[in-house]
């Protein structure tokens, strides 16, 4: 009955107010728990979203649950419908109940602005746009791409966004298997293809390295002395930022053997 009258009787905006405020109560008491948020407000991180990504985000960002942190999630979901989407916004504001969660999408999703939750409108590529979006954030501690999907975004969109993390930060890409599918700029055939996710990220790799690199000619980037480790799951990818100098430090304190 009451379901029926709030169909029959409600615009769509209102009745998908009134589900995410249902949602919020149910989610009452099990706000450390990834598994259970993502399926009370539902996402697709989960199995049963279709993928296995909760347990990677438990086991990495635990250590700021209790933080005042600022996320940045690329691409907020439903597409060009303005009240759909916004699930892992507000799973991600349960999950860190003292942070700030901002929104990026280049539809209008201005719908799913709420306390902590702040929306951008704009292309995950255009510079500009990210500038004033980083400008206005600050430091940021940790960004999801949940974007286009498309490789070169994904890549153009690490390249400026990365340094605008906070040391200590990661930087998180999601479904990843589009790398090799050719409609999103894949490629199945040459695995590394720097063109595509998993080709560029598993270039990156070497520059955990560096200080064993027997290569006068070698030319240092910001990618190598702030990358610290990267870890690779199915179908998604963390970067870790940090002080790349610091770790060599520690590798001659605790004098390690010399390359032959």
């Amino acid at each position: 009955m009451i379901r029926a009258y709030i169909r029959n009787s409600f615009s769509i905006k209102n009745k998908k107010k009134i589900h995410n405020l249902l949602q919020d109560i149910k989610a009452i008491g099990r706000g450390r728990n990834l598994n259970q948020l993502a399926k009370i407000y539902g996402t697709d991180k989960n199995v049963i979203g279709g993928h296995f990504y909760t347990p990677h985000y438990s086991h990495h960002l635990r250590r700021y649950r209790y933080k005042k942190i600022k996320m940045l999630e690329i691409g907020i979901g439903g597409y060009d419908n303005p009240y759909l989407g916004g699930n892992s916004l507000r799973m991600w504001k349960k999950y860190f109940p003292f942070g700030k969660i901002y929104g990026l999408d280049i539809f209008d999703k201005f719908f799913h602005q709420e306390k902590r939750v702040k929306i951008f409108q704009g292309s995950q590529v255009d510079k500009v746009f990210l500038e004033r979006v980083t400008n206005e954030i600050g430091a940021i501690d940790v960004i999801i791409d949940d974007g286009s999907h498309l490789n070169e975004h994904v890549i153009e969109s690490f390249n400026f966004l990365f340094p605008k993390l906070k040391d200590g930060g990661i930087y998180i890409i999601e479904d990843v298997q589009t790398s090799y599918w050719e409609s999103f700029g894949g490629d199945s055939h040459n695995l590394d293809n720097k063109n595509t996710m998993m080709g560029y990220f598993k270039s990156l790799t070497d520059k955990l390295n560096k200080e064993e690199l027997i290569n006068s000619n070698y030319v240092r980037d910001y990618f190598d002395e702030k990358i610290i480790s990267i870890h690779f799951y199915y179908n998604m990818i963390f970067v870790y930022k940090g002080n790349n100098n610091e770790k060599s430090n520690t590798i001659v304190n605790n004098q390690l053997p010399k390359r032959q």
